[in-house]
Order: structure tokens, then C-alpha cells, then sequence
């Protein structure tokens, strides 16, 4: 059995996270990533800046802008899993073009929609489109990154995504100023299109098939990422170590559907903002989330080096991350002052975002053959919390007239998630099918 604390992997300590990617496949793949990460939040969030327009015009309620927005996670949430599945088995390459397809067309369809029902079942196919990209493109990193990279790797690709967050508000908000809201959804429904059409050029789904790639770069992954190696699932074991993480998961995922779906709205309205102003601040928040997210890994994967330890790598950053946000959403219960509500939020948004890229590493620490499956359930806590926190958020805005009811409910659930993540051990592994653990740098 190969330990942690005394197998050495060239390319990953030695040579630093520069040299680990520049001039390296590996890099030009990640790049794809973090581009498609983008894509798809500006797809997914670009809604929430655009809903007071398409409130008004459409008629809907506050309920029923909620509906609207946890549209979306319905088919995100239940095709976590199934489309994790199809990534393990066909491969990441055919899958992202697939659903890359899917989620643009759905993008151009929501500017069509005349009403609550149309604009509803956009946001239903928007979400079945992205909902196998993440897991897709988690079993793309565990094919082409080195085990002690997975951070990083999780954490940059989560970086872009929420620049894709803090961008999207601006760039929707310049569109609707220039045009109508109609129209920020037919030019980001054009941007997808043709990602999916580079990934299916550019991406290989086993590494010794890309034509770019060298021996020294193919040297540095381990014999079962080169061998591409595709066993049947165990389903017990691995949702025995997978649904603490998704619990989690969904504690976290509440609090951030919060940010992407009802911040901007919470400005326009809880301080009488006009558009510009709104989009602001809402980008603003949203932009402490990119440091958040690169951070969060980079630190989880030195003190794997550091210590050799998964537990102490991945458990801690997830419990300073959960229990670091409640702290800075508190003071937004008790504070009506605006410069300082969003230096608050945008805190708490930072210490949250510390966690995801850890969350999305633990699938690969546990799982390597089966990472697009293990973070489709790991995700589904998210696409759960899709469906819920939108909705009960808006209607507790409703039914309270005010915002401190609905913050309390998310800060609540941020406690939760990080006592639970105590009980998380990213060190018990699945089996692989030579009996051979993977080996990392240690420290």
C-alpha cells in the first residue's frame, strides 16, 4: 500500500503549480474548464439580475418569481447522479458537448418566454442541461490532474464561476440598458454554443490520445489514469461516504442559491436601488466569492502536503468556511446600513466559497474511478437546495415583508453544515480494482 506521507509524484511539489501547468496539456484543459464554469453561471445567474424586468413585464409575484428561479435546480438536482454516471461511463468529452448544446438553446429559449409557464420551462431545460456539467467536468480533472492538484484544480474552475457570478450582473444589466432583458439571453445562448463546439475539439478523454500531449506529462498521472479505467460502481460503499458531504452540501448550497438568485433583488428593493446601482454592489459581493474559491483550495491541498492527512486538509477548510459565513451574516440581521450590509455579505460570501472547491475534491479524494458519479451525489445536495431556498426564501420575503427572517433560516442552516462537517473523512477511500491507493505528495 502506497502512504500518503512518503510517495513523491514529479510535477506536483517540487516543480509548483506553475510549472505543473504551463506548456502542459493539462493547462489548455483546465482553461476549458474555468471558461465552461463561467459560461454556465453567467447562464444561470444572469435571471436574477434581469427578474425585477421580467417581473414586471411578465406580472409575477415575489412567489412566483421564487418558483421561476428554483426552476432551474429541479432537473439540476436529478440529473447530478445520472449524469455523473454517463461521464464515468462514455466520458467527459461526448457528455459536456451534449449538455453544452441543451444548455444554450434553453439560454436563447428564456428570452422567448411571454409568461409564467414558458419562462418556467426554460429554466426546467436550462437545468437539465447543466446539471451533468459539473460532475462531467469533475471526472475530467480526475482523468488529467495529479491527486494533490485536485484542489487547485476544483478551487480556479470555482474561481471563474464566480466571476461568472459577480460578471454577470454588469454584463446583463450593460445588454437590458442597450437593448431589452430579452436580449442578454440570446447573446449568452450564442457564447455556450460555441464552447461546446472548442471542448469537442479540444478535450481527449484519455490523456495519451491527445495529440499535444508529451511522456513527461503522461509520466506524472497514475497507471489508472492512463489506463482509463472504467469498473462498475459500488453503490453502497460509496453513498455511505458520500452522503455526509452531500448533506453539506446542501447547507452550503442554500446560502449560495441565496447570493445568485436573490441579492440583487434584496439591493433593488431592500434600499430602493435603480439598475446600475444594484448590479453594483451585487458584483461587488459576488467578486469576493473568486478569492474565496481559489484560496479555499489552494490551502486545502498544502496542508495535505504539509500534514499527509485528508482529514485535516479537507474537514478544516469546511468548517472555518461554514462557521466563518454565519459569523459575517449575522450582523446583516441587526443593520440597515448599506456600505456596511455589503462588506458583511461579501465576507461571508468569501469564508463560504473557502469550502466548495473542497467539497468537489472529496468525490475525487474517495472515488477516483467513480468521480463524476460520486460528485453527482455529492452535488445533488445542491441542486436539492436549489429547488428549496429560492422558493421559501421568496415566500418569506412575502409572508415577513422584510429580509431578516429569510437571512436568519440560511444563516441557521451554515451551523448546521459545518457541525456536520466534523463527522466527514475524505481518508476512507473506495477500493480500487488493483488494491493500490493513489499516490500524492506528502509532508
Amino acid at each position: 500500500m502506497k502512504s500518503w506521507t512518503t510517495t513523491r509524484r514529479a510535477g506536483s511539489v517540487n516543480t509548483g503549480l506553475l510549472r505543473a501547468y504551463r506548456g502542459r496539456v493539462r493547462g489548455s484543459i483546465l482553461l476549458l474548464l474555468c471558461a465552461m464554469y463561467f459560461i454556465t453561471y453567467v447562464d444561470r445567474v444572469n435571471i436574477a439580475t434581469a427578474a425585477p424586468y421580467i417581473r414586471a413585464d411578465l406580472h409575477l409575484s415575489n412567489t412566483e418569481l421564487g418558483l421561476v428561479l428554483s426552476a432551474f435546480a429541479i432537473p439540476y438536482a436529478f440529473f447530478q447522479v445520472f449524469g455523473g454516471w454517463l461521464a464515468d461511463r462514455f466520458g467527459p468529452r461526448r457528455l459536456l458537448f451534449g449538455v453544452g448544446l441543451i444548455w444554450a438553446l434553453s439560454t436563447a429559449l428564456t428570452g422567448f418566454a411571454t409568461g409564467l409557464v414558458s419562462l418556467f420551462a426554460a429554466r426546467l431545460a436550462l437545468g437539465f442541461g447543466e446539471g451533468a456539467a459539473f460532475p462531467g467536468a469533475t471526472q475530467a480533472m480526475s482523468r488529467w490532474l495529479p491527486a494533490d492538484q485536485r484542489g487547485f484544480g476544483q478551487g480556479i474552475t470555482h474561481s471563474f464561476a464566480r466571476l461568472g457570478n459577480a460578471v454577470a450582473p454588469l454584463a446583463v444589466a450593460g445588454i437590458i440598458a442597450l437593448f431589452d432583458w430579452r436580449a442578454s439571453f440570446w447573446v449568452l445562448g450564442a457564447v455556450s454554443l460555441v464552447w461546446a463546439v472548442v471542448w469537442l475539439r479540444g478535450y481527449r478523454d484519455r490523456p495519451a490520445e491527445h495529440p499535444r500531449i508529451t511522456d513527461e506529462e503522461l509520466s506524472e498521472l497514475s497507471e489508472r489514469q492512463r489506463a482509463d479505467q472504467r469498473p462498475p460502481v459500488p453503490w453502497g460503499p460509496l453513498l455511505r461516504r458520500i452522503l455526509p458531504v452531500t448533506f453539506v452540501d446542501f447547507t452550503y448550497g442554500w446560502m449560495l442559491w441565496v447570493y445568485l438568485t436573490w441579492i440583487p433583488s434584496f439591493f433593488a428593493n431592500g434600499y430602493h436601488l435603480q439598475l446600475e446601482k444594484f448590479a453594483l454592489f451585487t458584483t461587488l459581493v459576488l467578486l469576493a466569492g473568486v478569492v474565496g474559491d481559489t484560496l479555499g483550495g489552494v490551502v486545502s491541498d498544502a496542508l495535505l502536503r504539509r500534514t499527509g492527512s485528508l482529514r485535516i486538509a479537507r474537514r478544516s477548510v469546511l468548517v472555518v468556511g461554514l462557521l466563518g459565513s454565519f459569523v459575517f451574516i449575522v450582523p446583516t440581521l441587526f443593520v440597515h446600513q448599506l456600505v456596511l450590509v455589503t462588506i458583511c455579505l461579501a465576507l461571508a460570501f468569501f469564508f463560504l466559497e473557502l469550502t466548495n472547491a473542497v467539497l468537489w475534491s472529496i468525490p475525487m479524494d474517495v472515488a477516483p474511478d467513480h468521480a463524476g458519479t460520486a460528485g453527482g451525489l455529492m452535488n445533488t445536495g445542491f441542486g436539492l437546495a436549489g429547488i428549496v431556498s429560492p422558493a421559501v426564501f421568496g415566500l418569506l420575503v412575502d409572508r415577513t415583508q422584510g429580509w431578516v427572517v429569510p437571512f436568519a433560516v440560511s444563516a441557521g442552516l451554515l451551523v448546521i453544515g459545518g457541525l456536520t462537517a466534523l463527522c466527514i473523512d475524505p481518508s476512507k477511500k473506495l477500493p480500487t480494482p488493483d488494491g493500490e491507493s493513489e499516490a500524492v505528495a506528502g509532508g
